[in-house]
Order: C-alpha cells, then structure tokens, then sequence
C-alpha cells in the first residue's frame, strides 16, 4: 500500500477505521523530512496490512497543532485507536522496521487495560 495524505478531517475516520496506522508529520522545506520520505514509502508497501498516513504540517497546522507536533518530522503510531509511539526524528529503515515489529508485537489486552487504568486514575475525585 502506497502512502495516503491525512488531514485535519480524515486524521479521525483513518485512526478509527484501520488497526494500526503510523503517521509521518513533516513539510517540503525540512531536508530530515525530505530525507525519510523514501524510507517511509518502502516501508508503506513493504507492510500491505498497516496504513501508512502523511501529515504536511504546512498545510494540516490545525492537525499538526492538536497533535502537539513541536518537531519534524514526527513518527506517531497507533493500534485500535491508542497511540501507541510518538518520537520525533527521522528513523532509518532499520529502525522504521523495528517500531513496526513491536506495534504489531504489542499485546493490546494489556494495552487496553492501561489505558482504562489511567482514565479512571484521572477522573478519580481528589
């Protein structure tokens, strides 16, 4: 599968709609950007099963804002709808391959669990 460009309006339909979807935020003027994009291209057909999604933050500054994106480019993943990886940074091939191995490797019982953990630990009354 090719790369598809995300925006502000499909960022969510794509999260909720695929099992595991990583997202490269970058721009035309950031050379590391620029310098990742084939790595993420060979990666995207490489692994037919995840959804490989490209935020321009030029033109998505709403998405990227709301994403908290303080750095290009960013690498996030996620699995059922967590976010499950965040790093700013480009990564070489190598490297891309292993944070899809252990996305994938993720057990997403616990996963879950921690999440639901954390919610009511934050709406626990003080």
């Amino acid at each position: 599968m090719a790369t598809v460009e995300i925006t502000t309006e499909s960022f969510g339909p794509t999260i909720d709609g695929n099992d595991i979807v990583i997202v490269d935020f970058w721009a035309s003027w950031c050379q590391p950007c620029v310098r990742f994009a084939p790595t993420f291209e060979a990666a995207s057909t490489k692994h037919a099963d995840i959804v490989f999604g490209k935020v321009d933050t030029e033109a998505q500054q709403e998405l990227a804002a709301e994403a908290n994106i303080t750095s290009i480019p960013t690498l996030m993943a996620f699995r059922e709808k967590v976010l499950v990886f965040a790093q700013p940074g480009a990564l070489n091939a190598t490297q891309l391959d292993s944070v899809i191995d252990a996305v994938k490797a993720l057990d997403m019982k616990e996963v879950h669990a921690a999440v639901a953990a954390k919610q009511a630990e934050g709406s626990a009354p003080a």
